[in-house]
């Protein structure tokens, strides 16, 4: 009976182990991998071994696992024979005894090791990588017939089998071990953002990076030269964007430059830009102003109305972040007055006060700036000192200016 009780046991523990080295080498990060491989040691080369043949190591777990099976049932079936004879009928004791032993394997052969192993896979696959590599030599020759006869039978229904390769690390992979990256240096946790930002930028569609319609600076195209210069200086920027007759007819744009070259006809210095949806994405427009040489372009709505501006400067930001030239002198208002209480300018970015105050402000497809917020929930334009609640948050006015928001002063509830 000992013997049969330390069988079981063995039996129980080995079948832990292969489920959980499968369920670790399905779910390891393979970037890890690759960067494990890159130290030389001799845990990469094992873990080289597994990863450059999967289906050979998915086959030699799976040997191991069915060997395992078959001992266990083996010794289950000779252990719980006498407990459970007294009650007479072969039917019932066959039935408790698949049930209980099914119930073992599962719990403590399946699923708790699986969770187990799934937590930290990457560093399971290097703690068992040197006794894993004996089982796998020993059990090769098994597993390489097993492999012959499962792709011989496939062959005969006419089915291609491919030939085993190694699993390169993609995507998802770079996210994951972004996601686990926690540094507390600045630097690195800036890089990181960098790379997140990268991940996600094929994403980003223009209307989350262009510049709103009511911040345009823009000058019409029969306005005095006068008219222009004011422009250029009032606002500091370098390129004033050009209309006929109303906003949603932009033509083109003019650079400061050009006045320093006293033009007769300032007009003939307009720079034409693209006219694209609010709903391309960033990416393809990025590639469209390089082609063409152009660092401006008009977003428009389903309607064909301007809904904004969008430059090559303003698609950077979105992977590199804010970037500071001669020509920026805007500045948001982001600072904490108190317990739970925050003062916000509105055109700033949901996702970078969330990030900033570890807040959970609500985000959508329909607004992404902390004016937009307000404006979608009062389905308005709130006037100064108007309050605006969603959720846990409370939003107050403190100052607007014709179309738009300016400043806020958040206030969590919870």
């Amino acid at each position: 009976m000992s013997d049969t009780i330390v069988l079981i046991i063995v039996s129980l523990a080995f079948s832990a182990f292969f489920c959980g080295m499968e369920i670790a080498f399905v779910s390891s990060n393979r970037l890890r991998v690759e960067i494990e491989k890159q130290k030389k040691t001799f845990i990469s080369s094992i873990l080289n071994i597994y990863y450059s043949r999967p289906d050979r190591y998915i086959s030699t777990i799976l040997v191991g696992q069915n060997v395992t099976m078959v001992i266990y049932g083996v010794q289950m079936t000779d252990f719980l024979m006498p407990l459970l004879s007294p009650i007479g009928s072969p039917v019932i004791v066959g039935i408790l005894q698949t049930i209980i032993s099914t119930i073992v394997i599962l719990l403590f052969g399946e699923f708790v090791p699986k969770m187990i192993f799934r937590m930290n896979p990457n560093f399971f696959m290097n703690l068992f990588a040197v006794p894993l590599l004996l089982i796998y030599v020993l059990l090769y020759p098994v597993s390489r017939l097993n492999t012959f006869l499962s792709h011989g039978f496939m062959g005969l229904f006419g089915f291609k089998v491919e030939e085993d390769k190694e699993i390169l690390p993609g995507r998802v992979d770079l996210d994951y071990l972004l996601q686990e990256s926690n540094s507390q240096d600045p630097e690195v946790e800036k890089e990181v953002k960098i790379f997140q930002n990268a991940l996600d930028f094929s994403k980003v569609k223009l209307r989350d990076c262009m510049v709103p319609r009511n911040e345009i600076v823009a000058v019409g195209y029969d306005d005095s030269i006068q008219d222009l210069t004011r422009a250029f200086v009032s606002s500091g920027f370098s390129k004033i964007v050009i209309y006929k007759e109303n906003i949603d007819n932009i033509i083109g744009y003019v650079h400061s430059l050009e006045l320093f070259k006293k033009p007769r006809k300032w007009q003939d210095k307009i720079i034409l830009m693209p006219i694209v949806p609010e709903t391309m994405a960033a990416n393809k427009l990025m590639n469209s102003l390089l082609s063409k040489k152009k660092s401006l372009a008009v977003v428009v709505d389903e309607f064909g109305g301007t809904a904004g501006i969008v430059s090559f400067e303003d698609i950077v930001e979105e992977i590199f972040g804010e970037i500071e030239d001669e020509h920026d002198t805007q500045e948001y208002v982001a600072t904490k007055s108190g317990e739970n209480e925050y003062v916000l300018s509105g055109r700033l970015e949901i996702d970078f006060v969330n990030d900033k105050f570890d807040l959970q402000l609500p985000v959508a497809e329909e607004y992404v700036t902390i004016a937009g917020l307000i404006m979608h929930e009062a389905q308005g334009i709130p006037k100064p000192h108007e309050v605006v609640e969603t959720g846990d948050f409370m939003f107050e006015v403190l100052k607007s200016s014709g179309n738009k928001i300016d400043l806020v002063k958040l206030i969590c509830k919870a």
